[in-house]
């Protein structure tokens, strides 16, 4: 039953609104009053400035990882064990009890958690994955849908033949990603006009 209390400290620990306390700090203000309403490092970086925004980004991030990566690689959990704690944190922040259940989109925590998984591999090809998506994607929901599918081969060749518990993490993160991001799923992926730009000339200047 030792998960149990792990899972319980993971998800007390997700549902700590770091952003809206650190947005408090800088700005004395809600944070959900800027950009998209969400409780999440990126508003307090259009609110407070990107010095503050690292610092949330850091904290959301850091509750992710570090009870995942002590139930993972110091209390010895696996399968599905581990697989309920390492949602836990995610669960946390998504539907924090400290906002009435309507918590963060849990991207940095879903960093956080896959850090704690596998250290730097996880969160270095998600975060490329991210990048590439955001700068050729208008829509921010679906470059993470589209990157966080992605990842999920990653894994499939690089960890599930040997933790498949890893599988069903992906799963049910997955899952909550898309609930989470479900309005901004509603229309179809475009691509920034920019990026049409430079395609369009790159085709004519190859056709030419």
């Amino acid at each position: 039953m030792g998960f149990v209390i792990w899972s319980i400290a993971g998800f007390v620990s997700g549902s700590i609104p770091f952003s809206l306390i650190v947005g408090w700090i800088a700005r004395r203000g809600d944070i959900r009053a800027q950009g998209d309403h969400n409780p999440g490092a990126w508003n307090v970086m259009r609110a407070a400035g990107w010095q503050w925004g690292l610092l949330a980004l850091l904290l959301d991030y850091l509750k992710g990882a570090i009870p995942v990566g002590m139930a993972w690689f110091f209390a010895g959990f696996d399968g599905w064990e581990i697989t309920v704690v390492a949602l836990s944190p995610i669960l946390g922040h998504m539907f924090s009890p400290w906002l009435k259940f309507r918590g963060g989109k849990a991207v940095a925590t879903t960093f956080g958690v896959w850090t704690g998984l596998t250290i730097g591999a996880g969160p270095t090809i998600l975060g490329l994955l991210l990048a590439v998506f955001f700068i050729v994607l208008q829509s921010s929901g679906w470059a993470v849908i589209i990157a966080f599918m992605l990842f999920g081969i990653f894994l499939k060749r690089s960890y599930l033949p040997s933790f498949p518990e890893f599988g069903l993490i992906w799963l049910g993160n997955y899952a909550l990603l898309i609930w989470k991001h479900r309005s901004e799923l509603e229309c179809w992926p475009e691509f920034r006009p920019s990026i049409l730009t430079w395609a369009h000339s790159l085709f004519a200047r190859r056709s030419s």
